[in-house]
């Protein structure tokens, strides 16, 4: 679907009062954003979604005004001021001549480098940031607006409004988005925790912890530079604002279990609960971070129907819906806890690209069985040992010892909450069996992704990764032919998905996330 005309109009730098060298459009579900070097310039969409309504100029206007007036709690010197969109005789200017169109919220752009979604992939972001943050919000919820009509949305009655509505809403989406069995569970946790609980919630009123909040605390919204920029609050609807501290915190703290950083989620409560005293953290945290996480699952199945975005957004926007009402269920069925993802399949055929593409999607740890092994030789992983198949430090042997170095780095890894990738070829059920027994004794989700290929196709890429330099891998055709002879057909009770690998690396990506968190 094509741009509206003034969106068009808006991407070139002439509609700027300072004619900036280039302009980039990015899109949420609600908001067009206008990059240009300097600056960002917010317009809101014209929908209703019923939780928000943006379908007048009128409307638009106000929240506009909403947003900066909210935003300038935390940063002040971010926010400029609301800006019009105008035109005259054709031309559509920001802050120009004719008639207003149309509204934006001006602001200074932020360093992208900086923002922190973009530090966690790179993992950057270190326990002493994360806990400046905590001490940010938890004294902004100290002197966050309170009183008795805030209050009122602290009640069960309310919250049930807000849970209720997101069972309404996605409920289209089901077996698209979040399968029935997910949906099913995650919505009967929430009604039964808000009936066992419902003293907790009054206590919590009582307490005065339902405060005028931020609403929408997650990594995207926050900068680490020179201070810390926790921005864009929810201006467009006071229940979604107005709510538990607890809630607020739980966004990012589920956040940063999306990110497989949940060390750093547990570092960031820990440092909130001692800076504001708030003893009644613990009980209602899953709650929230179910809650939050299943907001996120609905906004980003929005996103992927709207034709106008992309369809490489829309695509990855249903993956990461799923990723999302994934993380919902495990705070709905005891809690967050880690996945074991075993990627396996003969040489060749694929498992280490489809290993590393799913790792950069979900941020999982990559544990490789042919950097391992050259690790235990005294190699370095580029370098190349052509070995004939059991010889040299592919013997039996070795073999084993590699695969037990795997597990003992998982399960240091797992034992944190990280998530784990296994790439070897485990071609032999005793290496299955070390995995599922790794992912029981440290209480962790697995999976199995067995990769193959066609013979033709994978011969040919076996003689182009021939020529290729600082590849760990050793196999080669005739390596295949003798493992494809060892094989052993999988015959544990596991959970394993099968793909075929000749698809592009991007396919390949989407089937395997598509596979684990369906």
């Amino acid at each position: 679907m094509a741009l509206p005309p003034f969106v068009q109009a808006l991407l070139k730098p002439s509609a700027y009062p300072d004619s900036p060298p280039e302009v980039e459009l990015r899109q949420t579900h609600i908001s067009y954003l206008f990059f240009t070097p300097r600056y960002v310039y917010k317009i809101k969409k014209p929908v209703d979604f019923g939780f928000l309504d943006f379908t007048t100029l009128e409307k638009r206007r106000f929240f506009c005004h909403q947003e900066v007036i909210l935003n300038k709690r935390l940063c002040p010197d971010m926010y400029f001021d609301v800006v019009e969109i105008k035109e005259k005789k054709g031309m559509i200017t920001i802050e120009g001549d004719g008639a207003t169109i149309e509204y934006a919220v001006k602001m200074n752009r932020l360093p992208s480098e900086n923002m922190m979604d973009v530090l966690l992939k790179k993992g950057s972001v270190t326990d002493g940031m994360i806990g400046r943050i905590a001490r940010i919000i938890a004294e902004f919820h100290k002197t966050a607006e309170a009183g008795s009509r805030i209050s009122e949305f602290g009640r069960i009655s309310a919250i049930k409004r807000n849970t209720d509505e997101n069972f309404s809403q996605t409920l289209p989406s089901v077996g698209k988005t979040i399968s029935a069995g997910r949906y099913a569970r995650i919505k009967d946790y929430s009604e039964r925790f808000l009936t066992k609980h419902s003293n907790a919630f009054e206590k919590r009123i009582e307490g005065g912890f339902i405060k005028d909040c931020h609403g929408d605390l997650h990594s995207e919204d926050i900068c680490i530079t020179n201070g810390i920029y926790i921005f864009d609050c929810i201006e467009f609807n006071e229940r979604f604002r107005y709510s538990d501290t607890v809630a607020d915190i739980a966004f990012l703290a589920m956040d940063l279990d999306f990110f497989n950083a949940h060390s750093l989620s547990q570092r960031f409560t820990e440092v909130y609960t001692d800076a504001s005293g708030d003893s009644g953290v613990a009980l209602l945290l899953d709650f929230y971070k179910c809650y939050r996480a299943y907001v996120r699952g609905k906004v980003e199945g929005f996103k992927s129907e709207q034709k106008e975005v992309p369809e490489k957004e829309r695509k990855d926007a249903v993956i990461k819906a799923k990723r999302y009402f994934y993380l919902a269920d495990l705070y709905a069925t005891g809690g967050f806890r880690p996945m074991l993802l075993v990627i396996g399949g003969l040489t060749g055929t694929g498992k280490t690209t489809v290993a590393y593409a799913t790792a950069e999607e979900t941020g999982f740890n990559v544990i490789s069985s042919d950097v391992v092994r050259k690790e235990l030789a005294g190699m370095k992983p580029s370098e190349r040992r052509y070995e004939e198949f059991e010889k040299g430090i592919y013997t039996r042997d070795f073999t084993v010892k590699t695969y037990e170095e795997m597990m003992k780095k998982g399960e240091g890894l797992l034992k944190q909450g990280i998530s784990v990738i296994l790439d070897a070829t485990f071609m032999a059920a005793r290496f299955r069996e070390m995995a599922v027994k790794l992912a029981h004794d440290v209480g962790a989700n697995l999976c199995f992704i067995e990769c193959g290929l066609d013979d033709a196709i994978l011969k040919k890429r076996l003689d182009e990764r021939m020529s290729k330099e600082g590849i760990p891998s050793d196999g080669r055709w005739e390596i295949y032919l003798r493992q494809k002879d060892q094989y052993e057909t999988f015959s544990l009770p596991l959970k394993v998905f099968t793909i075929d690998t000749a698809p592009d690396t991007y396919t390949l990506k989407n089937i395997v996330l598509d596979k684990i968190f369906g």
